[in-house]
């Protein structure tokens, strides 16, 4: 009997970790599909995509895995696909797709096989962080953008936006409210902030009405990716970034939310959840899921089991009915969200050991080099070429890597066989 009592509790537990897991990540919906946008996708589609993906992918986590995970298109990860990938590469959207599913069988293929862990080891945690504080000041750099912030400027690269117009006020104003939730920790907080900043953008004359939503006659359901560039040097530079953050991001993320959990026995299951779940994502059309953040409010809220996570799932398919609303959230009211994850990415300088200019200069170059060069691929490839050169120049060869040395070498192949197109 009284097995059976707690067996009742912590079944409700799990779905009232399920239900504030949702409303943690619903936001992604709106987000996700506005970025995707700027790499050509409708944006109903952007959203079919999105729904699909989190639905799969919170389905592939509570089954194979048991483990209370939210599984969403990432953040910076879907800026690498959109602004790197697909425009920084010149490359269409179904060959970008191709980019996504060969960078997921990758990062498969670690899961699988002793070359995650070697990988692990191998790369310096410095330059893993640095990747991550980079993305972070990307995704400030186009939430500043998108909400009218900063603009291109006449005599600068970068100036701010007119602070009379509406549209700066009304970012400016959803965004202190979005910094008041998140300080105060209020459960949902990112959803509610979506949902003012529109209210917002009613009333200073921003909004149109409801969209038409999603309908099945007009949406392509399955994405069909385009492998015609898979023979170019330019694709599989593409491909190497991709798999080097899904790789890493979702190591982190895991092994993270598993200490949460007490439960690091489930890492290679659900790392390997993580990877099936990306390999989905270039079949419906977005950006790779990873183990999002937002995983430790589940875990906070004493969701334990995948139960948790099936819950996501059918919360996430219901999403499809609201798409008509949720088309009408401007860019107003996602840039605070990008500005605040963005702000949250950048807290991982701490881990990188400044006082150690070996290991400090790398670093540091990968971080301005991804926001003032608007690529991902690039910032990070200055940042991988600098690190053997800064360790030979200081002595210190002996702390180098084969897989650091190899990954600088393609990137600076890269860079010349670049020039030499030009």
């Amino acid at each position: 009997m009284l097995n059976q009592h707690n067996s009742q509790h912590s079944l409700r537990k799990d779905i009232i970790a399920g239900f504030i897991g949702y409303f943690t990540t619903v936001y992604i919906i709106a987000v996700n599909s506005q970025i995707l946008q700027d790499a050509g996708l409708p944006l109903e589609n952007g959203m079919l995509a999105t729904i699909l993906a989190s639905t799969v992918g919170c389905l592939i986590m509570a089954v194979y895995a048991n483990a209370p995970m939210v599984l969403i298109p990432g953040m910076g990860v879907n800026a690498l696909f959109a602004y790197s990938i697909i425009e920084g590469k010149g490359m269409d959207f179904q060959e970008g797709l191709a980019v996504v599913i060969v960078a997921a069988l990758i990062f498969l293929t670690t899961a699988y096989t002793p070359l995650g862990d070697w990988l692990k080891h191998a790369i310096p945690g410095a330059l893993k962080h640095a990747i991550t504080v980079g993305l972070g000041l990307f995704l400030t750099l186009i939430g500043l953008e998108k909400g009218g912030l900063v603009v291109r400027g006449e005599h600068s690269l970068i100036t701010l936006g007119d602070p009379s117009s509406a549209v700066v006020i009304t970012s400016l104003l959803t965004l202190f409210i979005a910094v008041f939730l998140f300080a105060k920790n209020v459960p949902g907080n990112f959803l509610i902030t979506m949902v003012i900043g529109t209210v917002i953008a009613h009333f200073t004359g921003l909004l149109d009405g409801p969209g038409k939503g999603i309908s099945a006659g007009e949406q392509e359901w399955v994405f069909l990716p385009s492998f015609g560039a898979v023979s170019e040097f330019g694709f599989w530079m593409a491909v190497f970034p991709l798999a080097i953050v899904l790789i890493f991001e979702n190591m982190g993320l895991i092994h993270g939310q598993l200490d949460m959990l007490n439960q690091q026995d489930k890492f290679k299951k659900s790392y390997r959840a993580s990877a099936f779940s990306a390999l989905t994502c270039g079949f419906f059309g977005t950006s790779p899921t990873v183990s999002s953040a937002e995983s430790a409010a589940v875990i906070a809220s004493e969701g334990k089991t995948g139960r948790a996570s099936l819950v996501m799932a059918g919360l996430f398919l219901t999403t499809i009915f609201l798409t008509p609303w949720i088309s009408m959230v401007p860019s107003t009211a996602i840039s605070p969200i990008l500005i605040i994850v963005g702000a949250l990415m950048v807290q991982n300088i701490k881990e990188i050991p400044l006082d150690q200019l070996s290991d400090a200069m790398p670093a540091f170059l990968i971080i301005v080099m991804i926001p003032f060069t608007y690529s991902i691929a690039d910032g990070m490839a200055f940042g991988f070429i600098a690190y053997p050169v800064v360790k030979f120049a200081m002595g210190k060869q002996r702390e180098l890597s084969a897989p650091v040395v190899l990954i600088a070498m393609v990137f600076l192949v890269e860079f010349i066989v670049r020039s030499i197109g030009h």
